[in-house]
């Protein structure tokens, strides 16, 4: 099983793939058929939702890159990890937190999102 910081780390690097063949492969790889994503702007299940979902967000914000933000925690079958999206070597304006649940093979059953910090609608 992997551990919670590889698995996180893993989660950061789907949300960054921008060719959508090798973020399909890695959504493919990650997470469970059946799996689910719920935010506070956003909802997506299965693979093909999810791998879409991913590629509007990067659509959104094109220069853009998830990094984590912090240690990792876990325990049984999740882990909770927070993370930041914004230009690279710049401060992020966009901030939260993840729980993800995963399945007896390390892979993600569930992730439920938190966003800490948005920036307004200008």
């Amino acid at each position: 099983m992997t551990t919670y910081d590889e698995l996180a780390q893993r989660y950061i690097d789907t949300w960054n793939e921008t060719d959508p063949s090798a973020r399909r492969a890695a959504v493919d790889q990650l997470f469970t058929e059946d799996a689910r994503y719920v935010d506070p702007m956003a909802a997506a299940e299965g693979h093909d939702a999810i791998a879409s979902m991913i590629g509007v967000v990067q659509q959104q914000f094109p220069d853009f890159r998830f990094r984590l933000a912090g240690p990792v925690d876990g325990h049984h079958d999740q882990a909770r990890f927070g993370w930041e999206l914004g230009p690279e070597g710049s401060p992020a304006p966009i901030v939260g937190f993840d729980v993800a649940v995963s399945d007896a093979s390390g892979r993600i059953q569930t992730v439920l999102g938190f966003l800490d910090k948005v920036p307004a609608a200008g």
